[in-house]
């Protein structure tokens, strides 16, 4: 076995436990982390809670394979349900275990460690590798296969849009010019290609390729969609004075976050309407002030802890009726989320 310990060193993880376990304390209690990783928050859920039970979801078989080891390692392998699925799989992971109401749901998104630290799948621009990305391995699209087969305008999209990249079709443009005599297929041509793109004038701090290696990781992994989708079906299925608590580490993760807390934090009606309807009243209640972010002491011993954005929310009240439909259509990508600022 691996030492886990030595490679993953959970994000605010005091914070995550002091958010996460007030609303475990009783027989029968179910926490659902839905990014379990190396199980590093999920077991210090579970020693903080001895009464709950963890179901722990996630795509990669490697890193499920290595957290069961370590929850049974730590002496609470009885008190844990391993699930191999995408964290969208929510509904089906739950209706297979015959539950229907949780009592906390954890989200730390983005790569875990495991997958920063392994150079082979092609995560990393720091390393020369296949240009793979993929989180569940058993899927056929990798960031070969989009960078061999996307168009210009395609491209172009992801980089914009999941990048954030300035510089977006130019890029996109140099991919198609140089599949067309060489396959892009390895992560050390792709750092060439977009350096001979950019400007030295406008490039920012680190890596030029980041932004295209954040994109095209996004888009092999579904992971924004897959996000909008989780997060109601989560609330649905939360017990009232249930938690949601959210890790995110780049703007348009925290973003999606914070628009769908803030649907159930603010009142559902007109400015100037005199006397609020009880179904149209706040149903979360924040347990942070914004986001929370990391002190500089731990971005010192845990550099991946520097661009954390921390929301949790706490359902104070059933769901209003008239909502669920709208969370439904949310969680069945059929209607975007709307709301926040």
């Amino acid at each position: 076995m691996k030492d886990i310990t030595a490679i993953h060193a959970p994000v605010l993880l005091q914070d995550c436990v002091d958010l996460v376990t007030p609303s475990l304390q009783h027989k029968g209690a179910i926490v659902v982390d839905c990014t379990l990783g190396l199980a590093g928050h999920a077991t210090a859920f579970l020693k903080a809670a001895p009464f709950a039970t963890l179901i722990g979801i996630d795509r990669d078989s490697e890193a499920l394979s290595l957290a069961t080891q370590r929850m049974r390692s730590e002496g609470l392998e009885n008190r844990f349900i391993p699930a191999h699925a995408a964290f969208d799989e929510i509904d089906e992971v739950l209706q297979e275990n015959s539950i229907d109401r949780i009592d906390a749901a954890f989200m730390d998104l983005g790569l875990s460690s495991l997958q920063i630290d392994e150079t082979d799948r092609g995560f990393s621009y720091s390393h020369d590798t296949a240009l793979d990305m993929r989180m569940d391995t058993t899927q056929a699209t990798t960031a070969a296969t989009i960078l061999a087969t996307y168009d210009s305008r395609e491209l172009t999209r992801i980089f914009r849009e999941y990048g954030e990249e300035r510089f977006a079709s130019p890029i996109a443009r140099r991919i198609v010019e140089v599949r067309a005599t060489e396959p892009i297929a390895t992560s050390g041509q792709l750092v060439s290609l977009v350096d001979s793109v950019i400007p030295k004038a406008h490039r920012a701090t680190g890596n030029p390729a980041k932004r295209v290696f954040q994109a095209l990781r996004i888009e092999v992994n579904g992971e924004l969609d897959k996000l909008s989708r989780t997060l109601p079906k989560i609330a649905l299925h939360l017990r009232e004075h249930g938690r949601l608590v959210v890790e995110s580490y780049h703007s348009l993760e925290d973003t999606a976050v914070k628009r769908f807390m803030n649907q159930g934090l603010t009142v559902d009606v007109p400015a100037n309407m005199p006397v609020i309807p009880d179904d149209a009243q706040p149903f979360f209640k924040a347990l942070t002030r914004g986001a929370m972010k990391a002190s500089k002491e731990e971005i010192v011993h845990n550099t991946r802890s520097s661009s954390v954005r921390l929301r949790a929310v706490e359902l104070c009240r059933p769901i209003p009726e008239r909502w669920i439909p709208r969370l439904e259509d949310e969680a069945a990508g059929r209607k975007a989320i709307k709301g926040g600022r």
